[in-house]
């Protein structure tokens, strides 16, 4: 039994506790800590499996009987706690990003030389089924050499200007899913980027400096080319798509739905929405995410998706965000190191 510690109680920490209590197998919530802990949060955690809750997660690092952690605090603080999770010891299961600073993610990747300590980015897309499927279809040459890959990415409703001021932008906090995506379903990387983008959704996303609406081309090394399209809002719910075509022929995944009911009347034909939210449309990949995670734990093999996957995604967007600032497309070996 794999016995984990979670490090931040947010949104993100409430669902890996959930799915672990509920879902997981061979794994339990040994504690959870936040410095914000009240008596609230701790009913919640507690009737969602935690055995144990604190606000200090140096607790969690200095207890034996914890192997790994799930670093579920804020952006900033995630190379940090990484570090220290590492130095003392323990597998990680971090959020992404790792960081946004470029330097910081590699002083993680120092840490983990010759440790024998296992790094988890929690890119969960990877595990849904959808994209599942996408992947399996390419490896298996179902659509022959990739020529383009097209992924749109919609949310619902855009988040305040607050939370804006601190996720890093657009590219670091809600495209970087998709830069991934890009280097998964490829299984190649990217060598250019170039980024255009405006302010369509909310006055207040550019007056706090970023934009929230944004289309991303992509050159990779193996000679594909991948679009991207991202928007804060979308009216009909989350909006969560991709196609891969390739000279033998494509594939298409759609959106998820409640149901695939489709009624046909004289007034035309409907089908439910779209579901609405990234909890309702990815709760399972939340699950097999961890899922795996436990298992390359208890079997001693790789993780599905290391810190080289979280330094590549960053790199990505720091160069997608300079193509926007320059007008220009961007090398990622221009990107400083």
């Amino acid at each position: 039994m794999v016995r984990i510690g979670i490090i931040g109680a947010g949104r993100i920490g409430k669902v890996h506790c959930e799915s672990i209590g509920r879902y997981v197998k061979n794994a339990v919530v040994a504690c959870v800590a936040d410095p914000f802990m009240d008596e609230g949060t701790e009913q919640t955690l507690r009737a969602l499996g935690a055995e144990k809750v604190t606000k200090d997660y140096r607790e969690i690092l200095a207890d034996k009987s914890v192997d790994a952690v799930l670093i579920c605090s804020s952006t900033d603080t995630h190379a940090q706690i990484s570090v220290e999770a590492i130095k003392a010891g323990k597998h990680v299961f971090c959020e992404k990003p790792v960081d946004h600073d470029v330097k910081k993610i590699l002083t993680v990747k120092e840490a983990l030389q010759g440790g024998g300590v296992k790094y988890q980015v929690g890119f969960n897309r990877r595990f849904d089924h959808n994209f599942e499927a996408v992947k399996k279809a390419i490896d298996a040459g179902r659509i022959g050499h990739l020529d383009v890959l097209k992924i749109c990415s919609r949310d619902p409703a855009a988040p305040s200007a607050d939370y804006i001021k601190v996720s890093g932008g657009i590219f670091l906090d809600m495209t970087i899913h998709d830069f991934d995506m890009v280097r998964y379903l490829s299984s190649d990387e990217v060598e250019s980027v170039y980024a255009v983008g405006g302010v369509t959704v909310d006055k207040a996303i550019g007056e706090a400096g970023d934009i929230d609406t944004a289309v991303v081309t992509m050159k990779l090394k193996g000679g594909a080319l991948a679009v991207i399209d991202n928007c804060r809002r979308a009216a009909y719910g989350y909006d969560q798509r991709a196609e891969a075509f390739g000279s033998l022929g494509q594939i298409a995944v759609a959106n998820d739905a409640s149901s695939t009911a489709v009624i046909s009347d004289a007034n035309g034909v409907t089908a439910e929405k779209p579901l609405y939210f990234f909890l309702e449309r990815y709760m399972q990949a939340y699950v097999k995410e961890v899922s795996e995670f436990v298992r390359c734990i208890e079997e001693d093999r790789p993780v599905p998706v290391g810190i080289e996957d979280g330094l590549q995604a960053v790199v990505i967007g720091l160069a997608a965000k300079r193509s926007l600032q320059t007008g220009a497309p961007v090398r990622l070996d221009d990107i400083v190191r």
